[in-house]
């Protein structure tokens, strides 16, 4: 069970004071119209309003892979203000030769495979230590609905989302981000594998594993893909909740909702055989978040540090 201790134990990351917090974003009801260059054009010429367009434009699509890739939100939202406060700073350098998506998508890449390992990784967790804690969780029904800040059907939802993720975290690191540039946010090999610094053959080997791996792993335990399995999400939900791996009140992987990641990223899974596209709908079926507004948070940087007035 030490596997999901770690995992989901709310106390192991650091609390900050809330003024430091990015503020929940907002759905505009006006998207800005204009082009990523033009924002730049822009940005570069003291419009920091077109810069906030721009990081508002991309930083959901940050947040979602960092999240995925340290598993802890709090953590996520660390790790995607520090992506788009380099991207910010080295927006100058920015030469136009390829998309500005892919350009901000090498920074995250880069910052997610190099920053100091998350006390989650620090474990060194493997999928037999998850099975393990899986099986000493005992099924438990839920606490009376009444009693719960949420519906049951959410907390059910929260401990599927985040099982299914802490999952990810038993691949090594360069295993997670390939699956999930190619796997689950669609990526093209080839702009994956430049975003990662490798030949598209050697993504494709890193994609190949992480499949086998992680869908071996789920056919041998997670019943969301064999029935056979008896672990379920609704039993295990009030399990987690006795053993504090799961807090009602500070949900991970629920909140923040725009969409299914499968309508905001393409589809890439022609290749896939039956089972594996199966395995892979459950992670392309999760939720797209909309993540803290971190523009707001860089402005307030940007302008304390005085390079909004350079």
């Amino acid at each position: 069970m030490a596997f999901f201790r770690h995992i989901f134990a709310n106390t192991v990351h650091r609390a900050e004071p809330s003024q430091t917090r990015a503020r929940p974003v907002q759905a505009s009801v006006n998207p800005c119209p204009e082009s990523d260059e033009q924002l730049i054009a822009s940005a570069a010429g003291g419009d920091m309003n077109a810069l906030d367009a721009l990081v508002r434009r991309h930083q959901s699509w940050v947040f979602n892979l960092a999240l995925r890739m340290v598993w802890r939100r709090e953590v996520a939202e660390d790790a995607t203000q520090e992506i788009l406060i380099k991207a910010v700073t080295k927006l100058s350098s920015f030469e136009g030769r390829s998309a500005f998506r892919t350009w901000l998508h090498r920074i995250a890449v880069n910052h997610l495979l190099n920053v100091r390992k998350s006390e989650m990784e620090e474990q060194a967790m493997t999928f037999a230590g998850m099975g393990d804690s899986l099986d000493g969780v005992k099924d438990e029904d839920l606490p009376d609905a009444r009693a719960l800040p949420v519906e049951t059907k959410v907390l059910v939802e929260e401990a599927k989302l985040g099982c299914i993720t802490a999952m990810l975290m038993c691949l090594d690191r360069r295993q997670r981000l390939a699956f999930l540039l190619g796997e689950v946010f669609g990526e093209k090999s080839g702009a994956a594998a430049a975003a990662m610094g490798e030949s598209a053959e050697n993504f494709r080997q890193l994609l190949s594993r992480a499949r086998h791996d992680l869908y071996q792993f789920m056919n041998g335990k997670c019943g969301l893909v064999n029935q056979a399995n008896p672990c379920r999400c609704a039993r295990k939900a009030g399990g987690f909740m006795k053993n504090g791996w799961l807090d009602p009140h500070n949900l991970q992987f629920s909140k923040d909702r725009l969409s299914a990641v499968r309508a905001a990223a393409p589809d890439r899974l022609d290749e896939l055989q039956a089972l594996d596209r199966q395995h892979a709908e459950l992670y392309r079926q999760q939720p797209f978040l909309a993540g803290p507004d971190f523009a707001r948070r860089l402005r307030e940087i940007l302008t304390q540090s005085g390079f909004a007035a350079n």
